[in-house]
C-alpha cells in the first residue's frame, strides 16, 4: 500500500499537539495530524500570559475566553510546620499594567476549539487514528497507522511522555518518578476565590487552587502514594472534609464537584530536542511537576518555535527536517525546557526534604522576591513568559 504523503506529520491530539498542527498549517505547510479521538477530560488548564499571546495569534482566544478564568493575583503559602518558614507572598497583574497573569481554560474546550480551528485549515487534514510505528529516513519520515501510513518531511511528536515517535528517533528522555501522587478534582467552596490562584506548600508538595468561571476552583493535590490510597478509599464527603483540612480552610468548606482523577508525578526532559527528522513538543519533550503552571506553557512555546522553525525553512526554500531546521528547533527550546524542569524540580524537591538549610534558602528567596520591588518585578514579568516563574 503506497503512503499518503505530506510536509509534516503531527502526531497526538492534545492541546500541544493540535496547537502545533493549527500553527504549522498556517505557514502553508501540507499539514496531517494523527491522533485518535480526544478522550474526556474534566480537567483544567492556568494558561499563562504569553500563552495567550500565542493563542491569540493563532485566532483561537476570542472562542475560548468566555469559557476561561482570570488569574488576576497569585499566592503561595508556605504551609510547611517546619522550623524556617517563608512568609505569604502575594503578587498582582496590576502591578504590571495587564488584567491577569493568565487564564484558566477546561482542557475540553481548548481541545475542541483548537481541533474546529485545524478542520478549517485548507493546509491540514485530521487522520483520526492512532500511530503505531515511525520509521525516519534520510528524505523522510513515514508513520503507520491503522491501515495506512502517512509519508512526510518532518514528524514532530506530541504524543505524551512515553512518546513513541521520540523512541524511535533515538533520543533519550531522562526522568524520574518522585515520591508523590496527585489528586485533581474541582470543587466549589464558601469563600469566593476573588480570582486569585493559591498554591499551598506542604510537606508532601503542592495544594493548588485555580479559579474557575462560577465561584468554583480546580484542585490539584500532591500527597505520597500512600495517603492518595487512604483518600481515595473515602467517601465524597469524607474526601471532601479531608481536602478542607489539607488546605487550611483557606476558602472555607470544600465540596469535590465532579470526578477525581490521580496522576503519579514524574519530572523528567529529553536529552535532545530533536533528531532524525523529528521535533519533540510538550511532554513527549519534558514532564514537570504541578507547580507554577509550567506544563502546557512550556508546550505552547515548543508549538509556536516548531511553526517559525517550519516556516523559516519554506521562506528559504530548505527541508522543515533537515539537519538544520532540526538544530535550529533544538537549540530554540534547549534551554527554555531544561531551565523549567531543573527549577520546579528544585523547587518540588525542597518542599520534601527535612535538610533545614533547604528550608531556609526557599524562605529567603521567597521573602527577597515578595519584598524587593525590582526582583519582585522581574520574577513576575519572567513568570508571565515562562521564565522560572513562581
Amino acid at each position: 500500500m503506497s503512503a499518503e504523503t505530506c510536509d509534516v506529520a503531527v502526531v497526538g491530539g492534545g492541546p500541544a499537539g493540535l496547537l502545533t498542527a493549527l500553527l504549522v498549517a498556517r505557514t502553508g505547510a501540507e499539514t496531517a495530524l494523527v491522533a485518535p479521538a480526544p478522550r474526556p477530560d474534566a480537567r483544567t488548564t492556568a494558561l499563562l500570559d504569553g500563552s495567550v499571546a500565542i493563542l491569540k495569534q493563532a485566532g483561537v482566544w476570542a472562542a475560548l475566553k468566555p469559557h476561561a478564568a482570570p488569574l488576576r493575583s497569585l499566592r503561595i503559602v508556605d504551609a510547611g510546620k517546619r522550623l524556617f518558614r517563608a512568609p505569604e507572598a502575594l503578587f498582582h497583574a496590576a502591578e504590571l499594567g495587564i488584567e491577569a497573569f493568565g487564564w484558566n481554560v477546561p482542557n475540553a474546550v481548548l481541545t475542541q476549539v483548537l481541533a474546529e480551528a485545524l478542520r478549517a485549515e485548507r493546509s491540514a487534514r485530521l487522520i483520526e487514528s492512532e500511530a503505531t510505528a515511525s520509521q525516519p529516513g534520510e528524505q523522510a519520515i513515514e508513520i503507520a497507522f491503522g491501515d495506512g501510513r502517512l509519508s512526510a518531511r518532518l514528524a514532530v511528536a506530541a504524543d505524551g511522555r512515553k512518546s513513541l515517535l521520540r523512541e524511535a528517533a533515538g533520543i533519550g528522555f531522562k526522568s524520574r518518578r518522585a515520591p508523590q501522587d496527585a489528586l485533581a478534582f474541582a470543587a466549589t467552596h464558601a469563600r469566593a476565590h476573588d480570582d486569585v490562584s493559591t498554591e499551598l506548600h506542604t510537606a508532601e508538595g503542592p495544594f493548588t487552587f485555580v479559579p474557575m468561571p462560577g465561584g468554583r476552583s480546580s484542585v490539584v493535590w500532591a500527597m505520597t502514594p500512600a495517603h492518595a490510597d487512604e483518600a481515595l478509599a473515602l467517601d465524597r464527603d469524607a474526601l471532601s472534609a479531608a481536602a478542607t483540612e489539607a488546605s487550611f480552610r483557606l476558602l472555607g468548606r470544600l465540596d469535590i464537584d465532579g470526578a477525581v482523577g490521580r496522576f503519579p508525578i514524574v519530572i523528567g526532559a529529553a536529552t535532545r530536542f530533536a533528531a532524525n527528522r523529528t521535533m519533540l513538543v510538550g511532554e513527549a519533550g519534558h514532564v514537570l511537576p504541578p507547580i507554577g503552571a509550567q506544563g502546557l506553557n512550556l508546550g505552547v512555546r515548543d508549538a509556536a518555535a516548531a511553526a517559525r522553525i517550519v516556516s523559516r525553512s519554506r521562506a528559504e526554500g530548505r527541508d522543515p527536517g533537515g539537519d538544520a531546521a532540526l538544530g535550529a528547533y533544538a537549540r530554540a527550546r534547549a534551554a527554555d525546557a531544561w531551565t523549567r524542569t531543573a527549577a520546579t524540580d528544585l523547587l518540588n524537591r525542597s518542599l520534601l526534604t527535612d535538610f533545614l538549610p533547604a528550608h531556609a534558602a526557599r524562605g529567603l528567596g521567597l521573602a527577597a522576591i515578595a519584598r524587593i520591588g525590582p526582583l519582585r518585578r522581574f520574577v513576575m514579568r519572567e513568570g508571565l513568559v515562562g521564565g522560572p516563574g513562581f
